[in-house]
């Protein structure tokens, strides 16, 4: 399989721009960026496991990542996608406690990481930069709040839409997901997976070929998601 390459100041430009990095001082994006490593991973490769040891945080640069969790005891389930400028792996930080989430890349995907020790000495050299880190997780409850909001609608189609919607920050980019896995992140069947593609597909919102899916027209699925919320 042939890689595709990415620049190290176009990986830096890229989360400068985008996600949680972007909302950072100057000089508190340079730091992060200079002891960072830009990390590659395969489609399907694990990035960290559930109870995985301490490590630091990730960033996307290119391609996208599956988010896997579930209650201790349980098998992780797909629960969201995450794109360029998606930031994870906080936890370790702030709670000194293993992985608590799984990451694995879904394509070809490209990833800033920065080292739990690195984080260590900026937040000795500067205790504040701590809340910096801490915001981090605030993005990934307002990530959780809509996957919440998004299962609580009634209407399979809707929740399947919102699903697919959310999958829109990554663009045109293909993605391998099976009606399965769509299923369990939208709460539906297979069958109502599989009806309500259908349908969208002949909408021109998205196009679908074997284990892979298309969103032509985020704005179409998010107006159709939302049509019934107040």
């Amino acid at each position: 399989m042939s890689m595709t390459l990415i620049k190290r100041d176009a990986a830096e430009t890229i989360l400068r721009e985008h996600g949680w990095l972007s909302y950072q001082s100057r000089g508190f994006q340079s730091e992060v960026l200079r002891r960072s490593v830009l990390l590659h991973f395969l489609p399907g490769q694990v990035i960290y496991r559930v109870g995985d040891d301490l490590g630091g945080i990730y960033g996307i640069v290119s391609g996208a990542v599956m988010v896997n969790t579930a209650p201790p005891d349980h098998a992780p389930r797909l629960i969201n996608v995450g794109a360029h400028g998606f930031w994870t792996g906080e936890g370790c930080f702030l709670t000194r406690g293993p992985r608590r989430i799984e990451l694995r890349a879904l394509v070809e995907t490209w990833l800033m990481y920065l080292p739990l020790d690195q984080m260590d000495q900026m937040a000795d050299a500067n205790p504040m930069v701590a809340h910096n880190f801490g915001q981090i997780i605030m993005s990934s409850v307002d990530a959780l709040i809509r996957v919440i909001h998004d299962l609580q609608k009634v209407d399979p189609d809707r929740r399947i839409a919102s699903v697919l919607q959310r999958t829109a920050s990554i663009g045109k980019l293909s993605l391998p997901l099976t009606q399965t896995e769509i299923g369990t992140m939208a709460r539906a069947s297979r069958r109502q997976v599989n009806a309500a593609m259908k349908r969208f597909t002949e909408n021109g919102w998205l196009k679908t070929s074997y284990r892979s899916i298309t969103i032509l027209n985020a704005e179409k699925l998010r107006l159709f998601a939302t049509a019934d919320d107040i």
